[in-house]
């Protein structure tokens, strides 16, 4: 019952700041409830076990995929934040309500159709650090280094983009 009850307070928690970064208008509060959010999701993780799954989530994105965005908007020319906001729009805020909704009948649809609802209560309690490694670094089936790397050679084409962009504007 009291897992149940922190669970709740968490999701709560990770729902009002997904939704205050997702309303407010200056970006570097967006950025701080997006922190906010990222913290309550590996609060989650730890609340059902996951500890190195929590122990990511806050060393890499609550830490550096914050702090990057924190990084990327101050070095950003204030010119460039000149037009950043707009008027409502209630057809633009109609279409993202209507694929909000969509999206949340799609997920439920498929935690309640594959009974994930019965099995939350069970932790793998066999799952090691020496089976989560060799998942992650194994080149078999059901295994990760493949994306893993597709995702380092998508960074660095995204650094080094992001150094050209940087340097077009200097030349000018």
């Amino acid at each position: 019952m009291e897992r149940l009850i922190i669970f709740i307070i968490l999701a709560l928690f990770v729902l009002g700041s997904a939704t205050l970064a997702v309303l407010t208008r200056r970006i570097m509060r967006a950025a701080t409830f997006l922190l906010f959010a990222l913290f309550g999701i590996a609060g989650l993780y730890f609340c059902l076990g996951y500890e190195f799954l929590g122990t990511v989530q806050l060393a890499i994105y609550a830490g550096g995929v914050t702090i990057l965005y924190v990084f990327a908007i101050n070095v950003v020319n204030k010119n460039t934040l000149q037009g950043i906001f707009e008027n409502f729009n209630l057809k633009r805020w109609l279409a993202g309500a209507t694929a909000a909704v969509a999206a949340l009948a799609v997920i439920l649809l498929a935690f309640f159709k594959t009974k994930l609802v019965e099995s939350v209560d069970v932790v793998a309690s066999d799952t090691t650090m020496e089976v989560i490694g060799k998942t992650m670094m194994g080149a078999g089936k059901y295994n990760y280094i493949l994306p893993f790397e597709f995702i380092s050679v998508f960074l660095l084409v995204c650094i080094i983009g992001g150094i050209v962009i940087a340097r077009k504007e200097d030349d000018k």
